[in-house]
């Protein structure tokens, strides 16, 4: 194992500046997964639970949203919420019990609710209520992907180091080609957050900033509209 005193965010800056493995890039269909984007998570100074790092972050989401229904892609919301007894947590659920604890965040509750600040089209975005980390796990994200034919996605939220990192794995393991704007992922502090973006980028997604993102979609043909 290689040793070293610099910090996750200076090895994610030189890799950053310095790759040494090329790009998976865009394909010709991308879609977009704003990772549990809830108030339970982006509420700094109401619930225990949210975070913060790059403060217009929600922001670009709602830029990259806009970019993606203009073209007719799709665009994905998750968030995470659980029955009253809070068993359908599993056994994610068991290791605390206290009003901040996960399967405590109950369906229909606050901090289940969507931050206000976002832009979501419920005509036609599309909504999943997740259970675990990963955005594709047990959920019918595959099957709406595959009908919409994409190859491409790219993926937004938090945490950097939980839900975001699950489900880019579980995106590049089911080949689609997977993008991480850097602004537009957070996590509750800096070390994880940084040391995870270092490792996406040299293993599993291209982290790229959102300016390049937006670019690239904009560059891409529309899709026809049903």
């Amino acid at each position: 194992m290689q040793t070293s005193d610099k910090t996750a965010r200076q090895l994610f800056e030189d890799a950053k500046a310095n790759p040494t493995r090329k790009r998976f890039g865009f394909g010709r269909k991308p879609a977009l997964i704003n990772v549990d984007p809830q108030k339970a998570y982006t509420s700094v100074g109401e619930f225990a639970t949210a975070y913060e790092t790059d403060p217009k972050q929600l922001d670009y989401i709602n830029e990259l949203a806009d970019a993606f229904r203009a073209n007719g892609f799709p665009v994905v919301w998750t968030y995470v919420a659980y029955m009253d007894s809070g068993e359908d947590c599993g056994i994610w659920g068991t290791r605390t019990n206290t009003p901040d604890s996960l399967q405590n965040i109950k369906v229909g509750s606050q901090r289940s609710e969507f931050d206000d600040r976002l832009r979501i089209d419920r005509q036609r975005d599309i909504i999943v209520n997740k259970r675990m980390a990963s955005a594709f796990f047990e959920t019918n994200l595959g099957s709406i992907f595959n009908f919409h034919g994409v190859d491409t996605v790219v993926v937004t939220g938090g945490s950097t180091s939980g839900c975001v990192r699950a489900t880019v794995v579980d995106s590049l393991q089911r080949s689609y080609r997977t993008i991480v704007p850097e602004e537009c992922v957070a996590d509750k502090h800096e070390s994880p957050h940084f040391a995870n973006l270092y490792d996406m980028m040299l293993k599993y997604a291209d982290v790229i900033s959102v300016h390049e993102a937006l670019a690239h979609l904009r560059s891409l043909p529309k899709e026809a509209q049903p």
